[in-house]
């Protein structure tokens, strides 16, 4: 079936102003996406350049399109962006001026009913943002054990019903394999209390957020991930990460602070002998929310969160 790759890029503006774009730096859109905000940093560019990395592939096909009239200026990578160190290697960069990070899933993604991303639609168990990945939806559903499944419920989704949703999961692939997202949603919603399916929230979108985080390793790259760009970025070059949920907000505010936290000696010592001087400054100490006006006219903006780093001048 042929979708549309349409994702309305949220905070983009202040994702562009946060960037301090240098006309003849080189960036990094970790997140590709539908291109939105790549486009807005390639405009501003004359002699830069523009790397975009995705691990999907309608990702790159879809941006590339709208990207083509300055193709001269970006580089296409398909890959994770926890291989960024790797990524600048093969391509012979050493340091860079920016990195955007928007994390979570994409729109088209969620809008693409056969991708399994959305418990509002029925389709194979997949959520695989790489579709040449390993590990699916279907595998975790099918194969992790009742306290692993218990363990992401809880931690992923944050969900307070997550011993009765892996009960209910085990109990029913024990009769036959969990294939599909409306399944899976069943199974949810036959444990929920009755006065949470009365609350507005959908009873399964906690658990469907929390096998996605397991499927393609959302939180646990976060903060190795922001270390490596932080190690590849110039002086006053800087890092602007988009998140969406408390998990991936917190994963990046632990990060960043571990960051621009200089000498962790004990006060008692005389003088440091850590010899540890902070990397990076926080631009904002609290994060930059959307606008009212964003808030109205991109209701998937409501969560996001933009934090921003800016590699201390003094650290190479």
């Amino acid at each position: 079936m042929e979708h549309t790759f349409s994702h309305v890029s949220v905070l983009l503006h202040e994702c562009i102003d946060a960037l301090n774009i240098n006309p003849n730096g080189i960036y990094v859109d970790c997140t590709l996406g539908g291109g939105g905000h790549s486009l807005e940093i390639v405009k501003r560019l004359e002699n830069g350049k523009l790397i975009c990395i995705d691990q999907d592939a309608a990702a790159i096909e879809a941006a590339s399109q709208r990207l083509a009239a300055y193709k001269d200026k970006i580089i296409f990578v398909k890959n994770n962006f926890s291989a960024f160190s790797e990524i600048l290697s093969q391509l012979g960069i050493e340091k860079v001026d920016g990195a955007l990070l928007d994390l979570g899933v994409s729109s088209y993604q969620l809008d693409t009913p056969e991708r399994g991303f959305s418990y509002n639609a029925e389709a194979p168990l997949d959520m695989r943002m790489n579709e040449s990945a390993a590990l699916s939806a279907y595998d975790v559903v099918n194969t992790y054990s009742e306290s692993e499944l218990r363990r992401i419920i809880s931690m992923y989704g944050e969900d307070n019903n997550a011993s009765r949703i892996a009960g209910a999961i085990v109990r029913a692939r024990a009769e036959k394999p969990i294939e599909t997202t409306t399944e899976l949603v069943d199974i949810i919603k036959s444990v929920t209390p009755k006065k949470l399916l009365a609350v507005g929230h959908h009873p399964a979108k906690k658990t469907f957020q929390a096998i996605r985080i397991e499927v393609n390793s959302e939180i646990s790259i976060i903060e190795p991930t922001l270390k490596t760009i932080a190690y590849h970025l110039n002086p006053n070059g800087r890092i602007a990460v988009i998140t969406f949920h408390s998990l991936e907000d917190r994963a990046a505010k632990h990060t960043f602070a571990s960051l621009a936290t200089g000498c962790t000696c004990p006060p008692s010592y005389p003088v440091c002998v850590c010899g540890k001087k902070p990397i990076v400054t926080l631009i904002n100490k609290k994060p930059i929310l959307p606008s009212e006006e964003e808030l109205q006219n991109n209701h998937r903006s409501h969560s996001a969160k933009l934090r921003i780093v800016q590699k201390n001048a003094d650290v190479l």
